[in-house]
């Protein structure tokens, strides 16, 4: 891919020019755009109104530069450092996953359930802290904890709560390790789940760039989901709940292990917006682990 772009050009020109750039690559075209305005801090608006605007000489390097990382297989999200979640600003670097839309749609179901009641409420596997921050900016009442393996992420969502302007208890932790004799009302993960052998089947820039302790789980993916079966409900109250994201084809698999856990709990497996198997929810009618 050539680089070349002339030196007195205006952001429409360069607009035009990446989407040349790009074309036969896979990227979508709202992705060089997504660049520009972040670059630019600007909003949609304010590029219309500056189509025929001349770029600087930095503006320009600048963008050839990120359009170049971005054919090269560089996701725009960590190109930028910034997404959004739920509307919210989330920055993001290789040591935490890009949050997805469908993670969303775990949030919107835990929203529905509960409306302004106050509750204890722990994020494993927190990443960037999207689902926490989330939860808190729309229940600002809500006592809201959120633990991850990885310093190096809770050192970024630590960060992305404060662009936020919200106040979260983050604990580093491996699962429900460190909060022996604690309750939550209600537990949220969206864990790695992705097979080791699945990897062949992966976008190779997901690969490339995202971090792979928050991908890849042993025993086909679900390695997680047993660990949580047989240790959520003793975090739960008796009247708790457990959510979880899941992967397309695991929807049958962690119900079973929910349920041969906690014989007297209610399960739900929810699709996406694609319809595919997304989410899936435990209602704990009695705190006894059911082995």
């Amino acid at each position: 891919m050539t680089t070349k772009l002339k030196q007195d050009v205006t952001f429409f020109e360069a607009l035009k020019w990446a989407s040349l750039c790009i074309k036969d690559k896979n990227i979508e075209t709202d992705e060089v755009q997504f660049l520009l305005l972040n670059q630019m801090n600007w909003d949609l608006t304010t590029l219309l109104r500056n189509y025929r605007t001349k770029m600087t000489v930095k503006e320009r390097e600048e963008f050839i530069n990120n359009v170049n990382r971005l054919i090269n297989g560089e996701p725009a999200q960590y190109i930028i450092g910034k997404t959004y979640f739920y509307g919210y600003p989330i920055k993001v670097d290789q040591n935490v996953l890009i949050p997805r839309p469908e993670t969303e749609e775990l949030v919107e179901w835990i929203l529905a359930d509960y409306s302004k009641q106050p509750l204890k409420v722990l994020d494993i596997g927190t990443g960037s802290g999207a689902i926490a921050i989330s939860l808190k900016k729309q229940r600002p009442d809500w006592q809201i904890t959120a633990s991850d393996i990885s310093t190096d992420a809770l050192k970024v969502a630590k960060s992305n709560a404060q662009l936020n302007g919200v106040k979260i208890n983050f604990v580093e932790s491996d699962l429900l390790a460190k909060f022996a004799g604690k309750k939550f009302d209600v537990i949220v993960s969206n864990p790695p789940y992705i097979a080791y052998d699945e990897k062949r089947l992966m976008d190779q820039d997901v690969i490339d760039y995202e971090p792979q302790l928050a991908l890849f789980a042993k025993h086909e993916g679900l390695f997680i989901y047993e660990r949580l079966a047989k240790e959520a409900g003793n975090y739960l109250t008796d009247s708790g709940s457990l959510y979880l994201e899941i992967g397309f084809h695991q929807g049958q698999s962690v119900i079973k292990l929910l349920e041969d856990s906690y014989k007297t709990a209610d399960t739900i497996l929810r699709q996406d917006l694609a319809g595919h198997d997304r989410m899936i929810k435990m209602d704990l009618k009695e705190n006894n682990n059911g082995n």
